[in-house]
């Protein structure tokens, strides 16, 4: 491990033990499961992290919590804005509402009907813009500046980085040893804040990102040694789909902090959610799946280890179920 990257997980450690002490009382306690069968396919013992029965759904609740919680009076009168189709809107939606605090959600115009619905539940003001997210959220961006808002990034913010690394706080609780730790990656905040924290701990703790092969720009993007541009195909993992921000303070973190990554195809990640249905009883997402296809897939380099794989989330649509079932 370099000073450069002692240094940062050393940052991120302060950010995660400030999440930890702000977040604690309003979010869930995730419990680990142990799985006999993934454990015996790879000759180690593996440890689900059940982010998927995190409240609205996701380990998404951590960050936007720790973000809200940190905004002052005036800005939170003022309101907040923020655009997302997925977990990360559920999270600000569900927030906004707990906390009385006046927020916006910008979604595509194409976004599904079913999405909407779940959204305003939780009594959210939602508005649209554009064909894709990418597009919703940069006039989200222009009416947070225009207006004098605060636009709460889904990853990109040391805050919301250090919510979700709260996961390792509890890992260390949970677990007496932890060899490695496989987490899916989009934007990179999620396992920014796992890393950093785990790292500060130990640095022989090994942590792999997963991505789809048909999106995995943060993979490209290091390799590259630079963020890409790059169009991301349809994928079952769509919430870890999608670009990065050109600014986006994710991408040195994983360059530094991130030993490897493991993409996985689209019949790999259908066959690791069918798997953590009839093994585990579970209902997971297509992200989530992503560190489960990525063991499967390299399971030889496991033996031995103590492993964790992060199942993120449950949002998974029955138009999708009905696809992976039949």
């Amino acid at each position: 491990m370099t000073r450069k990257s002692q240094s940062l997980s050393e940052e991120i450690r302060k950010e995660v033990l400030a999440a930890e002490e702000s977040i604690r009382e309003h979010i869930r306690e995730t419990p680990v499961e142990y799985s006999p069968y993934l454990s015996r396919l790879g000759n180690c013992d593996v440890y689900l992290k059940l982010e998927n029965i995190q409240l609205t759904g996701s380990f998404k609740l951590r960050g936007a919590t720790n973000k809200i919680l940190s905004l002052t009076k005036e800005e939170k009168d003022k309101g907040v804005i923020t655009a997302s189709t997925g977990n990360h809107g559920a999270a600000f939606a569900w927030l906004a509402k707990k906390f009385n605090v006046r927020g916006t959600i910008f979604l595509p115009e194409t976004s599904s009907p079913t999405k909407i619905e779940s959204l305003r539940l939780y009594g959210a003001d939602v508005q649209y813009y554009g064909d894709d997210c990418v597009k919703a959220e940069i006039h989200a961006r222009k009416i947070a500046g225009k207006e004098g808002l605060i636009f709460i990034s889904a990853y990109n913010d040391p805050q919301i980085i250090g919510g979700q690394g709260t996961i390792g706080i509890e890992l260390q609780r949970q677990i007496s040893r932890i060899d490695c730790v496989l987490v899916p990656v989009g934007g990179g905040g999620l396992i920014s804040g796992i890393a950093g924290y785990l790292k500060s701990e130990s640095k022989n703790i090994e942590i792999i990102g997963c991505q789809p092969e048909k999106s995995a720009v943060m993979y490209a993007s290091i390799r590259a040694g630079r963020i890409l541009v790059l169009e991301s195909e349809l994928t079952i993992s769509d919430g870890s789909a999608g670009g990065i921000e050109p600014d986006a303070i994710t991408f040195p973190i994983c360059q530094e902090l991130v030993d490897d990554f493991i993409l996985v195809t689209e019949e790999e990640i259908i066959s690791a959610l069918r798997l953590i249905m009839e093994k585990h009883y579970l209902l997971i997402e297509g992200a989530a799946a992503l560190p489960v296809a990525a063991f499967i897939k390299q399971k030889n380099r496991f033996q031995g280890k103590n492993v964790v794989l992060i199942l993120s989330g449950s949002k998974i649509s029955l138009e999708s179920l009905k696809k992976i079932l039949c």
